[in-house]
Parts: structure tokens; sequence; C-alpha cells
């Protein structure tokens, strides 16, 4: 028989796999599925909540550092901010807040307790305080060195482990890591690039502190003494120490004996809260003279009138000027008051080392038989005040502060007075004027008076004390006075310095105002009505 050739066997092998494969082949084959793959700008967006929270996180478990500042023991800590700044939280007196930097984190550094012998030293030995500026120094910069170096470590650590704990992926959880620092460390360059010591200089105080603004130094000595960072912390922890010592008995404020001390209201509008606020002020800040620049009054009736009693013993003089609710009969009324200067059409008075002039309001607003003259009126009213004011500096008694009620009308003092005070807006404020004068604006004292009920949110009670040398009678200081209003329990004070009077700062224009008004001057912006 003959043999079957190899190449015929082996095909005859190999049929059942070909036909398996042919048959497999006619099969359809599964549809391929796809998996949606997110947004790129999705994936980022979730790898920043990452690394925001997880940094957060970290620093807020891990991410405080207990410094011993002096006599105190202290906790520092950064918090996300987006105004950036310093706030010392002294428990259970309040706390104040440092326009330090501007950045997105915030320096908190809270005051634990006080070390019994080091703090009873240095009460009992104040000459050691003089040595205390170095220490607090070395102090703060060796705390903020090891607060940094904890902070990166707990804001890397907090954004790895959340990374970790999304993704569960390594290198993602380094990237979310990663970013954390860049982020911290972009945020430390640039509190560095805007780093202020001076802020020490106008803190903003709360709660009992906003009655112990001497805490930083009164007017006098914050003008002279220009070693800012050094002086000025240790004296806060001076005195910090001396009110834990004290317990709940705050240190009286103590004014320097140059300086003179002014509280500017306005606008009260027959709060009678008004009467033991400003009496209060008055006894606290040892106040020289009390100036309201007007509407003390809601509709200026004889009705009202014995509101007004209780300035005959708020324990300072009284210089007023009527404002668009006051009326004459309220006017004619003060006049009989003791203890009050009524100023109108320019007359001056001298008090407390200080020249006053100021004008009244030309405008009663509540009598709806006459039509109000708007702004020109308040221009003209102006325009007679700097006539009077000339005329004061011609006859050798020069006018150091001009009053008048609405800033359209205190506009146009500028160039012939050093500062001029005005209310009306219900709200503060402050700038300098084309021509070297100040205004200054204040809030309402009244808190908006029976309008506070009209608000969604109670108007603030506002009020100031100005500071002003008694050789050269030019403001140095001021301390913005804020409670909260109508069922509000709140209390800040800010203290601000005349750019003139701060580090490197140059005199202001018009520290010798000119006896006429400069060639060219035109006419004020009016101000925007208020009620």
């Amino acid at each position: 028989m003959d043999r079957v050739p190899a190449a015929a066997l082996h095909r005859v092998r190999r049929a059942p796999s070909t036909l398996a494969r042919y048959y497999r082949s006619l099969r359809p084959h599964p549809a391929a599925e796809l998996v949606p793959q997110p947004h790129p700008w999705l994936r980022a967006l979730g790898m920043v909540a990452v690394v925001l929270l997880g940094a957060w996180l970290g620093l807020l478990i891990v991410g405080d550092v207990r410094v011993p500042v002096g006599p105190m023991n202290t906790t520092m800590t950064l918090r996300p901010s987006f105004t950036g700044g310093t706030k010392i939280n002294v428990s259970p007196l309040g706390a104040l807040e440092l326009n330090s930097h501007e950045a997105p984190v915030r320096l908190d550094v809270n005051v634990d307790q006080l070390d019994p012998g080091r703090s009873q030293e240095l009460v009992d030995h104040p000459e050691r305080i003089s040595g205390l500026q170095q220490e607090i120094t070395r102090d703060v910069e060796h705390g903020t060195l090891d607060l940094a170096v904890r902070s990166c470590v707990a804001v890397v650590a907090g954004a790895t482990a959340l990374g970790l704990a999304v993704y569960r992926r390594p290198r993602r959880a380094l990237a979310a890591g990663g970013l954390a620092f860049t982020l911290l460390a972009a945020s430390g360059a640039t509190a560095y690039a805007t780093w202020n010591p001076e802020s020490v200089l106008e803190p903003k105080f709360s709660g009992l502190l906003s009655s112990a603004p001497s805490l930083v130094g009164n007017a006098r000595s914050i003008v002279t003494e220009f070693n800012v960072y050094q002086q000025e912390l240790a004296r806060l922890v001076t005195n910090v120490t001396k009110l834990y010592d004290v317990t709940s008995t705050l240190p009286a404020y103590q004014p320097d004996p140059t300086t003179i001390r002014v509280l500017h209201v306005s606008d009260i509008h027959l709060n009678p809260a008004s009467w033991k606020i400003i009496a209060s002020l008055v006894k606290q800040y040892d106040v020289n003279v009390i100036v309201d620049s007007g509407d003390t009054m809601d509709h200026g009736t004889a009705a009202e009138n014995r509101f007004l009693d209780p300035i005959a013993d708020l324990g300072a003089p009284y210089v007023w000027v009527r404002g668009n609710h006051d009326s004459l009969t309220t006017q004619r009324y003060l006049e009989r008051i003791k203890n009050v200067h009524v100023l109108d059409d320019g007359r001056a008075v001298s008090i407390a080392g200080l020249r006053f002039a100021g004008t009244g309001d030309p405008q009663f607003t509540p009598d709806r038989s006459v039509t109000p003259g708007g702004d020109r009126a308040e221009e003209l009213a102006g325009a007679r005040l700097a006539t009077a004011l000339r005329d004061q500096k011609a006859a050798g008694r020069p006018v150091d502060i001009a009053i008048a009620h609405e800033p359209t009308a205190a506009r146009q003092v500028d160039g012939d007075v050093p500062l001029v005070l005005a209310g009306h807006l219900h709200h503060e404020g402050t700038e300098i004027m084309k021509y070297g004068t100040r205004l200054r604006i204040e809030g309402s004292t009244g808190g908006s008076g029976l309008r506070a009920v009209e608000r969604q949110y109670p108007a603030p009670i506002e009020a100031s004390i100005l500071y002003l040398d008694r050789t050269t009678r030019r403001l140095q200081a001021w301390d913005e006075i804020r409670l909260g209003g109508l069922g509000e329990t709140t209390a800040e004070v800010t203290r601000h310095l005349a750019k003139e009077n701060q580090p490197g700062g140059s005199p202001a224009p018009g520290t010798t105002p000119p006896s006429t008004p400069p060639a060219g001057r035109s006419g004020a912006t009016p101000a925007p009505s208020a009620p």
C-alpha cells in the first residue's frame, strides 16, 4: 500500500483547528465599550479643591506653634484669609487686628497665659522693659520661623493625604502635595513683599480692649517714637501683661499732657442713649472739648428741646452748629444751656487752647413750606464761613478747626483752615482736599435715630476722638469709635495717624493756611445727598 504524502497528512491533521478558526470568524465581535473621560478643566478643578481642602485641614490639625513671647505663652497659627493681616486674641479681653500684610493667609496669635514669675518681675521692675524689646523681637522671629516650617509640613502632608484618599494614586497625591507647597510659598512671598511693620501704630480693637486704646501708646508717643516695630511691640506685650495682672480691671487711659483731645459727634437724631455714650467717652478719654456738627434733633420742634438738657452735665465744653434737622428754635434753646457754645455765620470761640469757627446749615428740611436751596445754598454758606476764616487770620487770630454740618459747605473752606469737621452723611470719612485742608466727616452718633428700625441691619453708633498737638494745634491722630446699633453689643476702636506724622512722612500741605484762597480756586464738588 502506497504511503500517504507527509504534506497531505499535515493538512488533514490541521483541518479541525482551521475549521474552528473559520467558524469563530463568523461570530459577531462584541462592540468596544467607551468609558467617558472627565473634561480636563473638571479634573484641574477637582485637584485644586483637594489641594485647598487638604492644606486647610493640615493647618487646622498640626499647623500651630506654641511660642513664648516675653512673659506670655502664645499660640501662632496661619489661617486662610481673603485680606491677610494679623489678629491678636487676648482672651477674654477681646482682640486687635493689624493690617500687617496683604496675602491669602492671616497670622493668628492667641495669648494663652502668662508665666507668673516672668510677668510679676516685669510689673515689679519696669526698668527691665528696655531689654524686653530685643527679647520680644527675637521670640517673634523664632516663632515665625518655626511656624513657617511647621505650616509647610502641615499643608504638604494634608494635601498629600487627602489626594491619596481621593485618587488612590501615589503620583496624584504627590502632585497635590507639591501644589500645596507652591501655594504656601507664593503666599509667604506675597506677605513678605507687603509686610508693613508700621501697622502696629494703627490697630483695630474689639471686645473689652476697645475701652483701652492706650494699649499701644498715646497719640504723642506714637508720633515721636519712630523705632516702630520693637518699641511698639514691646509696649503691646507690656500692657497686655498689666491687663492680665489686674484681671478684670482695665487700666485707665493716660493721655499725654501735651495733647488736646476733641470728641467729634454728629447726627444724634434724638437718640437718648447717645448722651450716656458721650459722657462715658468724655470721662474715659479725658476729653477737653466736644464738637457736635449738627442734626441733634429730628424735627426741630419746641417739644423736643428738653432732650437737650443732659448736655449741661456731660463734663466738657460743648461746641455746636445747626444741622438741617435743627431749627432756630433749637438753636436759641441751646444758647441758654451752660457750657454750650453755638457757632453760626462764622462766629469764632477759643476753648481748651483751640480756636473754633462754624456756621449753621442754611436749610431746615423738616419745614415743607420752604423750597430747599440745595447745594447752591450750602456753597454760599461755606463761602461766608471761608470769608470769616480769612478775616480771623488777618486779625491775628487764625482758626484751628472749622465746623459745618454739610460736607458741601465744609469743602468751601479748603486752604483757609487746617481742619474742618462735618457730618450729615451718617458714615465717617476723611480726606485731604486740593489746597491742604483735611475734611473729617463723622458718622451718626445716634445710630441714625429712629431710622435705625427702618433698615434690615441697624446703623452703627459712631464718634471720633481727635488728638491735636497743644503747641502746633495740628491733628496728630484720631480714634474711630464704632458701636453696634440697635440690639447689637459690638465695639471697635480703630487708631489712625495723620500721614504727615507717620515715620518718613512729610508735613501736610496747608500746615500754615494762606490768608486768601489760592489763585484759580474753583468751587467744591457737591457731596451726595443724605438724610
